[in-house]
């Protein structure tokens, strides 16, 4: 049997703790030694964490068990995120984890409503997406596996503590073997005859050495950006926010199973509800507000009185140049950096473990292997690019000069064809590779907005008349699904109530 791969992992927090987890959890022993490097003086923004539907695929495959992870972290579910103010002032949709309607003679259902639409039907096609109706009622199930039924037709994530996601992690992957070794790296060594990092040196002294080095470092990028020089392409000229303040607030009203974002005068706001608290944050671009102004938008607009100061970051949207090159592979922020507008921030770190996991290496790397990891990631980073940039694109404010810019600024052709194509005919194409299918697309298409000038020709071949009378059950059911639904906050409390979220009823009780 060959000798196992020695796989150092530099950096904790989300990506370090995730990458740990998936090496010890999903691959056969002795394939691979894993060790952990990290610093506890280095802190992680943990306020809170939105993620998509396919962190439940990501645990699941691992063997962690929902319940308790979610006791653990804080969370709740979310079906969907709430965007407010972004199309126009005043304006509020919902990009849900599910459809909108169901096909009819193999043509999607928003051509139908497209069509129903342009012959004087005001019906809103979130009326025909459980997630959102049940959003709006703050509702919650399990989606069933009937494929029929209509309580089939979405998925849901988690809003949790990123913090204690992390030490979840760690505890789940230090009861499995993973060896972890705290101290921070002063010194990378770099073998003369190829560059690949030989070794790293820890400031107690050791030196450790390694086949795969995984740089989970940050934005620091310790390995990838400072040790082997990687260069970063840089995209904020399409995604302009360069900085965010995050902060905790009191946990008041109703316990809502989304994730809310509201366009400000110089960014967006997040609202992250968790069990015993909410997280919040401000992302803004300097170019348009200073700090202090930033910092005195948020705390005016928290649903309840802040615990904290707000905790600044600052970034530059963009990605490495290469994510794997030589014999480190960069995951999570020292790989890039996409603002959490959508989530994919944990999604990104799933994908570059996932597809690491396939293309697994022997302790001699096989650079096809390396070029098939660099492309199929840097996919998924295009797509969430080009997604991100829609909502900042395509909105109609002339309240504030960022959203003048956006409107006005040159955008990816990839997305512009994307965006001509919905307009002209309601055409939205599926990837084959890479996040956010049609479903995701229309939300933010139609709520911001946009509307196709035509409809797909086959819509005719039904009549008008079963049409709006199939628009009508169809909305009806998806009402009667969402009424019947659980309270949120009271499916979270007896399926997964956190110690913290006890303590917090308990001394409200009192």
């Amino acid at each position: 049997m060959p000798a196992p791969l020695r796989v150092v992992i530099v950096g904790g927090g989300t990506a370090g703790w995730m990458c740990a987890a998936a090496l010890v959890g999903a691959v056969r022993p002795g394939v691979c030694e894993v060790r952990l490097v990290e610093s506890d003086e280095i802190g992680i923004v943990g306020v809170g964490e939105a993620t998509l539907p396919q962190i439940k695929e990501f645990n699941e495959y691992i063997g962690v068990i929902e319940a308790d992870f979610m006791r653990k972290t804080n969370a709740t579910f979310k079906l969907g995120i709430e965007f407010v103010d972004w199309g126009f002032k005043g304006s509020s949709y919902i990009h849900p984890f599910g459809v909108h309607g169901k096909p009819m003679g193999g043509v999607p259902f928003y051509q139908y409503w497209t069509k129903a639409r342009q012959g004087g039907r005001t019906d809103d096609i979130e009326d025909f997406c459980l997630p959102i109706v049940a959003s709006r009622l703050n509702r919650f199930d399990f989606p069933t596996t009937d494929e029929g039924g209509i309580n089939s037709t979405f998925a849901y994530a988690y809003h949790f503590d990123a913090n204690l996601y992390a030490g979840f992690l760690r505890e789940f992957s230090e009861a499995r073997g993973l060896r972890r070794t705290e101290g921070k790296v002063i010194d990378v060594t770099l073998r003369a005859q190829d560059g690949h990092i030989a070794a790293i040196t820890l400031n107690s002294g050791e030196v450790i050495e390694g086949d795969l080095f995984i740089d989970c470092s940050g934005f620091r990028s310790l390995l990838m950006g400072k040790a082997l020089e990687v260069g970063y392409e840089d995209w904020t000229p399409w995604l302009p926010c360069d900085r965010a303040l995050a902060v905790p607030c009191e946990r008041t009203g109703p316990l809502t199973p989304y994730t809310r974002s509201t366009a400000r005068e110089a960014g967006w706001q997040w609202r992250i509800p968790l069990q015993h608290r909410t997280g919040n944050g401000y992302v803004y671009s300097s170019r348009f507000i200073s700090d202090d102004e930033a910092a005195a938008t948020l705390l005016a607009n928290l649903d309840g009185a802040a615990l904290d100061d707000p905790r600044p970051l600052r970034f530059q949207a963009g990605r490495r140049e290469k994510s794997w090159h030589r014999n480190c592979v960069a995951v999570g922020l020292a790989s890039g950096f996409l603002e959490p507008l959508e989530s994919t921030s944990i999604y990104l770190i799933q994908v570059a473990i996932t597809n690491l996991l396939k293309l697994m290496p022997a302790r001699t790397i096989d650079p096809a292997l390396v070029e098939e990891f660099n492309r199929l990631v840097d996919v998924e980073y295009e797509r969430v690019r080009d997604f991100l940039i829609l909502h900042y694109h395509a909105n109609t404010r002339d309240d504030a000069p960022l959203w003048t810019y956006c409107r006005e600024m040159d955008v990816p052709e990839s997305l512009r064809r994307r965006m001509s194509l919905f307009q002209h005919r309601g055409h939205i194409h599926k990837y084959g590779q890479g996040l956010f299918a049609p479903p995701s697309w229309l939300s933010v298409f139609v709520g911001q907005g946009l509307r196709p000038a035509h409809y797909d020709p086959l819509v005719d071949n039904l009549p008008y008349e079963r049409i709006v009378a199939e628009m009508d059950a169809l909305r009806d059911s998806v009402a009667l699904a969402a009424r019947s639904m659980s309270d949120h906050a009271a499916f979270v409390d007896d399926y997964c109530a956190s110690p913290a979220a006890v303590r917090l009823r308990e001394g409200v009780a009192s």
